[in-house]
């Protein structure tokens, strides 16, 4: 029996050779309250699809008590709590839920995401020391007296020496992002629903979605580039004067065409993972969960990037002064060349900062977006129903339409 929860898109049927139905606990033998076992001919735990019944059509039961439902006998009109099986409510969330629901999926679940986070974060910081201390060249001095063509080669070349740096560790830091939130997202999952996971259970789930989630994650990238490249392009090829103010221009438009992109697809790894999309019906998904929330969900991921930024910041500090005294680097040479030639002491104690905030913000970045893909589904297709049928609720153990 597959345990891991599948994701269905609304009025398609799950992959995977898994039925359309919604979910439901198998009936207790004694009578008691559901074990969470499934038959069978059912969809394995946490099977995530919409009602089956359209809202108001023949057949359809009265809301019930719960988000979306009237007042069930209740004092003074008032509606009942939504229902809270797992880290959020089954109801749209507000900016706090969403970032503290991250947060207490990850302390209660932090084994598992956590820990795996750790491992995948020592380990790739172990390749960036390595290559800072072995492969990189050295930062290019830049004369502040040069002019003309002199001060032209050393920026070029300075440019250069900084690209061929952080490309590597770019690519580094995308994988650790992307393993990251694969074990995150299906942490989130059962989060949602209160249920247990493993690091175990966890990795077969996310491990068959690795390369579509790679591939997707390039395609990005690339999209991004050729935008980029196309905004600033011509101007480069007229060369000085006009060729300048065109270029800058350009890279303004392409900014916020890439500003535009970027957080319209910010859930499309969600879908990926969890609704075993392909690369562009993943991206199609996300811009529909998205149309019509742009403005909100551009400001949940700044307010997220911007916590991350700052949290990140107050740790490296600390870590840096301590890296610079240990490695016996004077301060004016640190800020006025920006690169000296560093040290292992400086390598090494910079690099434990960074495992410690790649360990706790990369997870909660990524448990963001999952619940953002989770408050967008519940909005615009009263998921929240569908995960209270699964997670064995009482009176949402029939396919209860929204009103």
């Amino acid at each position: 029996m597959n345990d891991s929860p599948g994701w269905a898109t609304p009025g398609s049927a799950p992959s995977d050779g898994q039925e359309a139905a919604i979910p439901r606990p198998s009936e207790p033998k004694d009578g008691s309250a559901p074990t969470g076992q499934w038959s069978p001919e059912q969809p394995p735990p946490g099977q995530w699809s919409p009602p089956s019944n359209p809202a108001g059509g023949p057949g359809a039961r009265p809301p019930a008590p719960g988000w979306g439902g009237g007042p069930q006998h209740r004092p003074w009109g008032t509606q009942p709590p939504a229902a809270k099986p797992g880290v959020i409510p089954l109801r749209p969330l507000g900016l706090g839920e969403i970032l503290d629901g991250s947060v207490s999926a990850l302390r209660a679940h932090w084994r598992t995401a956590l820990g795996f986070s750790l491992a995948v974060s020592v380990v790739v910081q172990i390749a960036v020391v390595l290559m800072q201390r072995y492969l990189l060249p050295t930062p290019t001095d830049i004369d502040p007296n040069a002019s003309g063509t002199e001060a032209l080669r050393q920026a070029s070349e300075s440019l250069r020496t900084t690209l061929f740096s952080l490309a590597p560790t770019s690519l580094f830091t995308m994988i650790a992002t992307l393993l990251t939130a694969s074990i995150v997202t299906v942490v989130i999952s059962r989060s949602v629903l209160g249920r247990p996971v493993t690091l175990s259970d966890a990795w077969a789930e996310a491990r068959p979605r690795l390369l579509p989630l790679i591939g997707l994650t390039l395609l990005v990238t690339l999209a991004i580039a050729l935008v980029m490249t196309v905004g600033i392009g011509p101007g480069l090829l007229m060369g000085s004067g006009g060729g300048v103010a065109l270029a800058f221009l350009g890279f303004l438009a392409a900014c916020a065409v890439i500003l535009w992109l970027q957080v319209s697809l910010a859930l499309a790894a969600p879908a990926l993972m969890l609704e075993r999309q392909g690369i562009f019906a993943a991206l199609r998904r996300s811009a529909k969960l998205v149309r019509g929330a742009w403005w909100r969900t551009f400001g949940i991921l700044a307010l997220t990037y911007l916590i991350v930024f700052l949290l990140s910041f107050v740790v490296s500090i600390p870590f840096t002064a301590i890296a610079v005294i240990a490695d016996g680097i004077e301060l004016s040479e640190f800020f006025e060349s920006g690169g000296p030639s560093f040290g292992w002491p400086f390598l090494i104690v910079t690099g434990i900062g960074e495992v410690i905030v790649s360990t706790l913000l990369y997870p909660f970045v990524a448990g963001v977006m999952a619940l953002l893909y989770v408050d967008q589904r519940i909005r615009r297709e009263a998921l929240d129903l569908d995960l209270a049928r699964a997670a064995g609720l009482p009176d949402h153990d029939a396919d209860t339409p929204r009103s």
